[in-house]
């Protein structure tokens, strides 16, 4: 997606969550006074420094549970977002993952660390099997990722804050982007996307539209910020 967007003259950043990848070293013992854990306040602090690194509004895009996080970050500070995608974002407040298709019935009998334990591991032995590119860069990142981040991101996406009326009332541009074939039901985005009043792209993908459809996304948010299509 990169590439294109700097085509078409945006200047681009992206940045790994703490506790993430490249963000591995960033953790709550860094924190002053030092915390236990990966809580939303960390992570909205980080979020809003980036964006405080800019002079003007920035076009914000929030992939799965950064996508939690760009809520609550709108929802505080609106003016500092130029437009907002969720891509891949829970679709629904409180215990998210109730709502993922086949599996979601378990999620109560799951805590963050022992979900954490078996997403990393699944991805790390290819049970659901990927490309080996794919494969090697996912190992890559989990290479340096923090299990205690996932696990707490976990923890905190079962109880999503409810920011739809925040989200409603910010006059900026919105898009929810999925895939056909996400974790979460295609209604369950409609319907929230129907709620913010926010545009709705589905596409031939699973959970990384960002990945499969790159072009096609990065056109829809072209449309959505320029405001081309009612």
């Amino acid at each position: 997606m990169m590439p294109a967007l700097v085509a078409q003259g945006f200047f681009v950043q992206s940045f790994d969550l703490a506790g993430q990848y490249e963000s591995h070293q960033a953790g709550p013992e860094n924190c002053d006074p030092p915390r236990r854990r990966y809580d939303m306040e960390l992570f909205v602090a980080d979020f809003l420094h980036v964006l405080d690194q800019e002079d003007t509004p920035v076009h914000v895009l929030g992939y799965s549970f950064a996508g939690n996080l760009a809520q609550e970050v709108c929802a505080r500070r609106a003016e500092r977002i130029a437009s907002i995608t969720f891509l891949s974002a829970p679709p629904v407040p409180g215990q998210a993952f109730l709502k993922v298709k086949r599996i979601g019935w378990i999620s109560p009998f799951t805590n963050g660390t022992s979900a954490a334990w078996l997403m990393m591991t699944g991805i790390r032995r290819n049970w659901i099997p990927v490309p080996a590119d794919r494969l090697r860069f996912v190992r890559q990142r989990f290479a340096l990722t923090r299990r205690r981040s996932v696990a707490d991101i976990l923890t905190l996406m079962k109880k999503t804050p409810n920011r739809r009326l925040e989200l409603r009332a910010a006059n900026i541009p919105k898009l929810v982007a999925v895939g056909q074939h996400d974790l979460w039901p295609v209604d369950a985005h409609a319907e929230f996307a129907t709620a913010i009043g926010a545009r709705l792209a589905v596409y031939e993908a699973g959970h990384s539209p960002c990945e499969q459809t790159p072009n096609q996304l990065v056109w829809d948010m072209l449309e959505m910020i320029r405001g081309d299509r009612p």
